[in-house]
């Protein structure tokens, strides 16, 4: 009941100190919203995309789920919620940017690489990280087992890479992205530091972000 009571004297909070002072821009958001930026990032309750990238509401269309993870691409009948989303964000919204923001101490790459047996008693979940398994599998043959900190950090940086990868296999993102008109970008965060590292495609690896990055 503390933390419910805390949430309703932060829904009192706002109405009186953040809302005020952007009482404005509400107002222009009010019938419509026109975000700049698609941000596919994890459902880690340490992760705050606004407060990352110092944005305002109305800036980022945020899809949020285990592990960051984008769905290939694929035609179906069934409930699709985050690549719902992602069509949504690209072809209704007309969002110039994708960003997909992986970050350190990762629950979900952490099951998939070391401990996949305790995810049987989440079955839904075990079915959603099958989308990580060639990540795992490159992981686990081209890195150490000796070296389980460099294991877990490559797995949650070649996981944003291969979602980037995933994100190429949609038709109008792809079609996008070679008339520039939509650029994907790839993040690491590193929850204890506040540090972000970008994708650099052209040498293949992340570098620590200090505003000349570019990306696809």
């Amino acid at each position: 009941m503390i933390d419910t009571e805390k949430l309703l004297k932060g829904i009192v909070n706002f109405r009186n100190g953040d809302f005020e002072t952007h009482k404005q821009l509400f107002n222009e958001l009010k019938d419509n919203q026109k975000p700049h930026t698609l941000f596919i990032t994890c459902s880690d309750s340490r992760i705050d995309p606004s407060m990352i990238t110092g944005t305002l509401p109305g800036e980022l269309f945020i899809v949020r789920n285990v592990a960051n993870i984008v769905p290939p691409y694929r035609e179906t009948t069934e409930y699709v919620s985050t690549t719902s989303a992602i069509e949504y964000a690209v072809q209704m919204l007309g969002v110039e940017n994708i960003i997909v923001c992986g970050h350190s101490n990762c629950g979900g790459c952490s099951a998939s690489l070391n401990a996949p047996h305790k995810l049987e008693e989440l079955p839904h979940t075990k079915k959603w990280l099958e989308l990580m398994e060639s990540v795992r599998n490159r992981v686990l043959t081209e890195f150490p087992e000796d070296e389980p900190r460099v294991r877990e950090w490559m797995m949650e940086q070649i996981n944003v890479v291969e979602q980037l990868r995933h994100l190429m296999t949609y038709p109008y993102i792809y079609e996008k992205v070679m008339g520039r008109q939509l650029l994907l970008s790839g993040w690491h965060y590193m929850i204890e530091t506040g540090e972000v590292f970008i994708y650099d495609r052209q040498v293949g690896e992340f570098r620590l972000a200090n505003g000349s990055e570019t990306g696809y």
